[in-house]
């Protein structure tokens, strides 16, 4: 459920990118179009789900499965937003894969 709930709020930042990157005539506009009041709506489901979460997953580790959202930012940043995947973003969640990892092994 806490990774659901990570991968319902990345989505939302990449809808919410994906609606800022697009023309509006008004700043109203910007803020009230459906994609933008759907992510917001995305990410207050997310917010419910992490809570609940939070009553199975001890708070160390929902930290830990928080920084999950960056491997999924750059995998659906790359599908929805065509932006290039560089060694830099490679490197950065290979580190962070790295430390999942370790703190899941009890090391």
């Amino acid at each position: 459920m806490f990774l659901i709930s990570v991968f319902i709020s990345s989505c939302s930042q990449i809808a919410l990118k994906k609606s800022a990157n697009g023309e509006h005539r008004s700043f109203i506009q910007e803020i009230l179009n459906p994609v933008v009041m759907g992510a917001y709506a995305c990410f207050f489901g997310a917010s419910l789900l992490t809570t609940l979460a939070y009553k199975r997953v001890p708070l160390s580790l929902g930290t830990v499965l928080e920084s999950t959202s960056y491997i999924y930012i750059v995998i659906l940043s790359r599908i929805f937003l065509k932006e290039k995947i560089t060694r830099k973003k490679i490197w950065g969640n290979l580190l962070i894969l790295i430390g999942i990892l370790i703190y899941a092994s009890g090391v």
